[in-house]
């Protein structure tokens, strides 16, 4: 007996650590960008398994889906942080998301039937008269990372389109963007648009050149200077 239990207990530390090790190396991959076993990014991590499998073989061996995503989640908040420190870059941010992307496919299945529970929503546009949509991306995919829904509208987004799709969403949080000196005032005015419809809609704001005086001045929730930032803002707004 006292055998059996001896075995029982090393099987299950086995277990245990195998699965710790299993989860850490799908974070370090999300971080790394690391999407399939295909994918020649890192190249320190060629010819490995990468997210895609490496998310398949958790569920498979029984790890929760909520293991997984936390796992999933860590990763992009390491690369998230990293490239607010200026330690890591725009392509690194990009291939993190879509190694995070890969993860997700295997998850939406969960997220469909309620066993996983999201966040919460995110709805995100880039405002009228303005065409960029690389900050609004790297936002949208780090939210999205993060655990969250998000409902990306595109750019040159009106302000009647906000209004329309928070109607759809009236749970969800806004994110404005804008890139040009020429488009950030028309933050507000999609701002007041919304807060007429909505007053106590949680709206912020991110784009290179705002700052947290320009978000108090037109009255938004809050501001980011970066994706992780979002996260974090959000992570405090809806605790």
């Amino acid at each position: 007996m006292l055998i059996n239990n001896i075995q029982y207990q090393y099987f299950t530390l086995n277990k245990i650590k195998m699965k710790e090790e299993l989860l850490s190396k799908l974070s370090e991959c999300t971080e790394l960008g690391k999407i399939n076993l295909a994918s020649p990014f890192p190249p320190q991590l060629k010819g490995q398994n990468g997210v895609d499998e490496l998310t398949r073989e958790a569920l498979d061996s029984g790890i929760s889906p909520e293991e997984v995503l936390e796992a999933l989640v860590s990763g992009m908040g390491v690369i998230g942080d990293k490239f607010s420190a200026g330690k890591a870059f725009v392509p690194n941010m990009l291939m993190a998301a879509k190694a995070m992307s890969a993860g997700m496919a295997h998850l939406k299945p969960f997220f469909n039937s309620g066993q996983v529970k999201r966040k919460g929503t995110f709805v995100i546009g880039t405002v009228f008269g303005d065409l960029h949509d690389i900050g609004k991306n790297l936002v949208a995919m780090t939210v999205e990372g993060a655990g969250w829904e998000v409902i990306d509208l595109g750019v040159d987004v009106k302000p009647e389109k906000f209004v329309e799709v928070i109607a759809q969403y009236p749970d969800c949080v806004v994110g404005l963007s804008a890139l040009l000196t020429t488009t950030m005032n028309n933050m507000e005015v999609v701002l007041k648009a919304i807060k007429e419809k909505f007053p106590e809609k949680i709206v912020i704001i991110g784009g290179a050149p705002l700052s947290q005086e320009f978000s108090d001045k037109i009255g938004a929730t809050g501001y980011s200077s970066s994706p992780q930032g979002a996260v974090n803002l959000l992570n405090q707004l809806v605790a």
